[in-house]
């Protein structure tokens, strides 16, 4: 464990760029002051908001561009205009040249894992990053991936998730053999993409020391906690995810509207508000706020665009507990010693964008 964990802040990325982020990283520092930070992006703008927060002035470092990558970039025209100059790129640099052991962006997702795989390139024996995402559950909490860095997947895919999801949750839950199911239609054997059952069968046959493959998991089972891992390719992984913000955000409109239609609903409300207020607690999408990529030669976390400054401080937490616990080393161990696993199919070709 590092003695001082450095984290690299794209300042400038997100809806509201250092407005949000300088506040975001003071809560963080709160929490966790054994912090440093690179705090990257225009000084002119940053310098301001750090004024107002003189324990996490004295704990940073800016690093100046007055470039930033756009919400509206596409991923080739921010590698074309910000590589080398964005504020992203900088901060994914710190990263690549061992002045921060994570770097955390609210900015553009799609820029950021085209710049971070650029730059940090990814592990060996992993062919795809995938992101990597925390889920409340009614046992807690469930690591899940992929949310959406790629479409599709292998075999080799899957069960490389596998492994990289097993030791984040290892990290996160302090459990040495996590439980790991595979997101599928139905839990039959018979069921799914034959890529799905090909992952299963590895999986089964290879009885991984450091994770405890539970099966297939339908959708309503990831709120159910029935696996701390939950693994999907990123396409059936993001619907999942935005299905359920979805769902949450309707729930709560709709009893929010139910709870002020009548006099007697608002006495209701009255008497049940610590439960109301444990629900609300719960499902706070800030809580949940930060995905990490994973499968990448270093450590990238990304937080919402649009988050207030404690979700992106929640994001920074993720990052700063990956660092801390030493993720990156975590996975690489698991992966060269479940080799066989890995190699045992063929990886998919690049894709090609």
């Amino acid at each position: 464990m590092p003695s001082k964990v450095r984290i690299a802040l794209d300042a400038m990325g997100g809806d509201v760029g250092p407005a949000v982020i300088i506040p975001g990283a003071a809560i963080s520092l709160q929490r966790h002051r054994d912090t440093e930070f690179l705090l990257v992006g225009d000084r002119a703008r940053i310098e301001p908001e750090l004024e107002k927060h003189p324990a996490l002035k004295a704990a940073s470092r800016i690093v100046h561009t007055d470039v930033a990558v756009s919400m509206e970039d596409k991923p080739s025209q921010a590698l074309r205009r910000g590589r080398r100059t964005s504020s992203m790129w900088l901060a994914i640099d710190a990263v690549k040249k061992g002045e921060a052991e994570v770097a955390v962006s609210a900015g553009n997702t799609g820029a950021l894992m085209a710049m971070s795989r650029f730059h940090l390139r990814t592990l060996p024996g992993i062919d795809r990053p995938a992101i990597t995402g925390i889920w409340p559950t009614k046992r807690g909490e469930s690591v899940v991936l992929d949310l959406g860095a790629t479409i599709g997947g292998d075999a080799h895919h899957l069960v490389s998730l596998a492994v990289m999801g097993a030791a984040m949750a290892s990290v996160l839950f302090n459990k040495p053999r996590p439980t790991v199911g595979l997101l599928n239609i139905g839990a039959e054997e018979i069921k799914g993409h034959e890529e799905i059952r090909e992952a299963s069968e590895i999986l089964r046959a290879r009885n991984l020391p450091e994770l405890d493959y539970i099966g297939f998991v339908e959708g309503d089972g990831i709120g159910k906690g029935l696996a701390d891992v939950i693994v999907a390719e990123g396409f059936s992984g993001n619907i999942a995810l935005k299905a359920a913000e979805g769902t949450a955000r309707q729930m709560a409109e709709l009893l929010r509207n139910e709870m002020q239609r009548s006099w007697l609903s608002k006495l209701g409300y009255l008497f049940a508000r610590s439960a109301f207020q444990a629900l609300r607690d719960k499902m706070d999408p800030n809580k949940s706020n930060g995905g990490v990529f994973l499968g990448l030669n270093g450590l990238v976390v990304k937080s919402h665009g649009g988050t207030s400054a404690e979700g992106f401080a929640y994001a920074i937490d993720v990052g700063y507990e990956m660092a801390h616990y030493d993720l990156l080393n975590k996975i690489n161990q698991m992966l060269n010693r479940e080799g066989g696993a890995l190699s045992s199919v063929q990886p998919a070709p690049e894709d090609v964008s």
